[in-house]
């Protein structure tokens, strides 16, 4: 019997939203109610996408993981430092330690590759590829993590994903060898996905990477989610060619992957990830102290290369787009709110000694923002009316001291179906939850129906939203900053028949369970 009834009047109740790339892994240790997601009516969460992740880990290779989040998800060392528990060494171990906390949101894992690697391979996972021998020992330990419920697994070959040392993240040295065992392990079991950071160039999907994605497709018999779909306008028919070589791949069952927001960022040259696919800045990521970054940006050898690089077509190249948002030194506060190129036409510079220079005096402490992909309103109403295309990106508990994408939910509902009336509420709500629930194997989620997971939220059509610009706070362990987005128009989200948010503010916790594949 019901112990409360909720007033719904006038606001659409629906399934609890089901946000399938995020990146919680290590945020579950210090905040179960993993937000801002839970603020925007989010239920249930897919982490360990990427190939990156914390599980399993031997006690002797805890920083080399933590260094992969530093550099591939921009998670402050410290953070990670004082917020980890370290409650697990394999991968069951970890599910089950996030089963004990009685998390708030449901939290669905995939098993990242790269620590599988080198739990197996130790640092020799960051320089080659797997012996036969290896290849069977980390099959074996991906076989054990989804009988222990894991929904698949993840991997990338994204230049920009640098691990330890700046080295490429393990996963990237994977064999096809490798993939294909590792992909047999899904059609084995007949369950689960894979999720994979395909495109090199952001929006742009080549030949080889469309060879890989039929070659996992057909070895895991599984359905296969791939990022990153974003629209650029510096490349104006990427999207649409994009989804022309995939469509083959797309009707065995891949689901390429996309946001509705545009991406803006925050820049800080501390946290460089934004740069990462240039071979230049490997240097930056080799060495992340202060000291050795300053000597970087200052050495004339590495602005050259980097200039040279840019000259590709396949970058931002785009001085226009990178802002500065804000500077500690009061020499500096005159150039807030330049882009870049006005900067470096007032100091007669070209961008890239405009863009470093002005970090340096700053001593690294100051901020700028870069607006780059998904701005155009005609081709994203193309991307959301696509139903092969997944809605999701949101990457929360990554990058949090640059950007906060995790409210696109709110974001699809206020900007794109009441605002712009691009799609329909009801086709938004599906793409938001039995969507995702489906391409997972979520079977007992993303519907309201009797016998399945009351896993509810209410809201209101005529104000639910968030802006795409968040707001920061200084909530992580050892006071860290973050990135959040605050959302409107939530009146509840309910996980597993709790109330755990009402009125904007969290008001339970304890309900929510690990899904189990």
């Amino acid at each position: 019997m019901a112990t409360r009834i909720i007033d719904a009047d006038g606001a659409i109740v629906a399934p609890g939203f089901i946000d399938p790339h995020t990146h919680y892994d290590a945020q579950i240790c210090w905040d179960g109610a993993v937000t801002p997601s839970s603020w925007h009516g989010v239920t249930s969460v897919v982490m360990g996408n990427c190939g990156v992740g914390i599980a399993p880990c031997r006690p002797e290779s805890r920083e080399i993981a933590m260094r992969d989040l530093v550099n591939v998800e921009a998670i402050p060392y410290g953070v990670l430092e004082e917020g980890i528990t370290w409650d697990w060494e394999t991968f069951p171990e970890y599910i089950t330690a996030a089963a004990n906390r009685a998390p708030t949101l449901n939290l669905a894992f995939l098993a990242p590759l790269t620590p599988f690697r080198h739990y197996v391979m130790g640092q020799e996972s960051l320089e080659r590829a797997a012996t036969p021998a290896e290849t069977r020992r980390i099959k074996v330990l991906l076989g054990e993590a989804m009988d222990a419920g894991a929904f698949g697994f993840s991997s990338t070959i994204l230049n920009q994903h640098l691990g330890f040392e700046g080295r490429p993240l393990a996963c990237r040295n994977a064999s096809r060898d490798e993939l294909k065992a590792y992909s047999n392990v899904l059609k084995e079991r007949g369950k689960g996905a894979i999720e994979i950071a395909l495109t090199r160039q952001i929006g742009v999907l080549e030949d080889e990477q469309c060879e890989l994605l039929d070659f996992l497709l057909a070895e895991s018999g599984r359905p296969v989610t791939f990022i990153a779909l974003f629209d650029r306008d510096d490349i104006p028919e990427a999207v649409r060619d994009t989804l022309r070589r995939a469509a083959p791949m797309i009707e065995k069952g891949a689901r390429p992957q996309t946001s509705p927001l545009p991406l803006t960022r925050e820049i800080n040259l501390r946290s460089p990830f934004s740069f990462a696919a240039f071979p230049s800045w490997k240097r930056v990521f080799a060495d992340t102290s202060k000291e050795a970054q300053l000597a970087v940006y200052q050495d004339r050898a590495f602005r050259d290369q980097f200039r040279e690089e840019l000259k590709s077509p396949l970058t931002f190249g785009n001085w226009e787009r990178i802002t500065l948002h804000e500077a500690r030194s009061q020499n500096l506060k005159s150039l807030e709110g330049l882009s870049v190129a006005e900067i470096a036409r007032s100091l007669g510079q070209d961008g890239v000694d405009a863009f470093l220079d002005t970090a340096i005096a700053d001593d690294l402490a100051c901020e700028f923002t870069m607006a780059s992909f998904n701005t155009r309103v005609d081709r994203m109403a193309e991307l959301l009316n696509d139903p092969n295309i997944l809605i999701g990106l949101g990457d929360g508990g990554a990058h949090v001291d640059m950007l906060c994408d995790s409210g696109y939910p709110t974001y699809l509902l206020g900007t794109w179906v009441r605002e712009r009336e691009v799609l329909s509420l009801e086709e938004a709500i599906r793409r938001l939850t039995s969507d995702p629930a489906d391409l997972f194997g979520i079977t007992d989620r993303g519907r309201l129906h009797p016998g399945l997971a009351a896993d509810i939220v209410v809201f209101d059509p005529a104000t639910v939203g968030s802006t795409n610009r968040g707001e920061r706070r200084y909530d992580l362990p050892g006071g860290g900053k973050r990135m959040v987005m605050p959302s409107h128009g939530v009146e509840y989200t309910i996980v597993n028949g709790e109330v755990i948010y009402a009125s904007g503010q969290l008001v339970g916790s304890g309900s929510g369970h690990v899904l189990r594949s």
